[in-house]
């Protein structure tokens, strides 16, 4: 197992890692050169005496791609935890045809990505599309709204479709951590009158906490790697461009391969550290009195 992710996994990353330290092209590989850290940030001196500042953390696109990826994460999280677990308490009551819902609920998290963001992009078209007709009707908005090409309303649009696909699967992690819930505590609580809010709050969030936590980390990193959401729903949009649209266009498109590869180690890096965060700030502490 650790040989075949070495091979998917680990030598891939070196690579990237080693050519963004390079001045490599895709054209040419094989004549790449060592230049350091001039693809992350260098200072040139003009004879002029004009100083310029270059390289990926001198870039404002660069920047504007995190703050991007950043707010898409936080605001697409958040809602998707809330909602989730929402989802996941109503369908862990029991209530007549139950496993139909839980099946049923799980179809926006099992369409490809590609096609619901193909199918949304139908959905929210300015012209013929039905949102824009429903909206029409029901008089929300007086004329039609281009969703995904305006700047005020192209973000929105991405975390409307994201939530809709993801906030299944919050659910489902959340709905296994109540499920394995000891039974008899709540029935103690029952006897003792307490009601339901501070039985949520003071019982069932504290004991899903480390589901809730694992759901929370694997969906916040799936969302700071965000790229084909974007890239079929708002292609060559600055308002909304992620950090690994950034990349991908660097490596294949502008022919900046050392820059692109450079790109996606921060990408890496940014992903790790987070990671690394979130797991000390949710950490649970056993030796504590509670």
């Amino acid at each position: 197992m650790l040989i075949v992710l070495a091979a998917v996994a680990g030598w891939p990353l070196m690579r990237t890692i080693y050519f963004g330290f390079t001045d490599a092209s895709l054209a040419d590989l094989e004549a790449r050169r060592w230049v350091g850290f001039a693809n992350y940030f260098s200072i040139l001196q003009m004879p002029s005496g004009r100083v310029i500042y270059d390289g990926l953390l001198a870039d404002p696109v660069w920047w504007r791609a995190v703050w991007n990826t950043v707010r898409f994460a936080v605001i697409s999280v958040t809602c998707e935890t809330v909602l989730g677990m929402i989802v996941a308490l109503v369908l862990n009551t029991k209530f007549r045809g139950r496993g139909i819902v839980r099946a049923a609920i799980l179809i926006p998290w099992a369409i490809p990505t590609i096609v619901s963001a193909k199918m949304w992009q139908w959905m929210l078209n300015d012209q013929f599309g039905i949102i824009n007709d429903v909206l029409l009707k029901l008089g929300l908005i007086g004329t039609k709204i281009a969703w995904t090409a305006s700047a005020d309303t192209a973000m929105v649009a991405i975390l409307i479709v994201d939530i809709w696909k993801a906030t299944p699967f919050m659910a489902l992690l959340i709905l296994a951590g109540l499920q394995m819930l000891p039974q008899e505590i709540y029935e103690v609580a029952k006897l003792d009158g307490v009601g339901a809010w501070k039985v949520f709050w003071k019982i069932t969030l504290p004991l899903i906490r480390p589901a809730l936590m694992v759901a929370m980390i694997f969906r916040g990193l799936d969302a700071l790697r965000i790229f084909d959401l974007i890239y079929v729903l708002t292609p060559n949009n600055i308002h909304t461009k992620s950090m690994s649209v950034f990349a991908r266009e660097c490596l294949f498109e502008f022919d900046k391969f050392a820059h692109g590869s450079a790109a996606s180690t921060l990408l890496f890096l940014i992903l790790a550290l987070l990671t690394m965060l979130v797991l000390w700030l949710g950490r649970i502490r056993l030796d504590k009195d509670y």
